[in-house]
């Protein structure tokens, strides 16, 4: 299973979805898109939203913290 979230260092919602995958021992692929843009780009693009946090589980993208998406999919 391959994760990736979409963040920034100040987003709230980012650290909550972070803390979450780290309890239930989830490893994810972190991309800082305040730093990156090219990364925020493709965020973009596969989510059509610009606001983080982007989780993509396996091609599945969410867009903020979905805790019961996010554990729907990662079953």
């Amino acid at each position: 299973m391959k994760v990736t979230i979409y963040s920034t260092p100040t987003c709230p919602y980012c650290l909550q979805a972070k803390e979450f995958f780290k309890e239930k021992g989830v490893e994810y692929t972190e991309i800082n898109v305040a730093e990156d843009q090219d990364k925020a780009k493709e965020m973009m693009d596969k989510s059509g939203q610009m606001g983080v946090p982007v989780i993509d589980i396996d091609g599945e993208i969410i867009v903020g913290f979905d805790k019961a998406k996010i554990e729907t999919l990662l079953k």
